[in-house]
């Protein structure tokens, strides 16, 4: 069994992360606020920004993992299909981890 893995765009600017088996239905709940607890039942309306289809729902739920771990401006980039900007996004931005440590673990410098 497949599934989906989404992003919705909400009124407040923010992005929700979701992954489901059934898409368009999962998209109604949401336009409908079907649940008063729900991140996006306070922050309608919603649009669907970006979708894909994975064979296997374990790997939609991790891509969707992954996916709520990035940043807005990672999301953006992958809604705006500009792989340049997502690939530089996605370096490493901590000088300590762009150093490699030596074995003993002591940085180099």
């Amino acid at each position: 069994m497949g599934g989906w893995v989404y992003i919705l765009l909400c009124a407040d600017g923010s992005f929700y992360v979701g992954v489901t088996a059934r898409l368009w239905e999962r998209l109604r709940e949401h336009m409908r606020g079907y649940k008063d607890t729900a991140y996006t039942a306070s922050r309608l309306p919603v649009r669907l920004v970006w979708y894909k289809f994975f064979d296997r729902i374990e790997d939609a739920i991790a891509a969707e993992k992954r996916l709520k771990g990035w940043s807005h401006a990672k999301k953006q980039a992958l809604i705006d299909g500009d792989a340049r900007l997502l690939k530089s996004l996605s370096q490493c931005q901590n000088q300590s981890r762009s150093t490699p440590l030596r074995r003993d673990g002591i940085d180099p410098e």
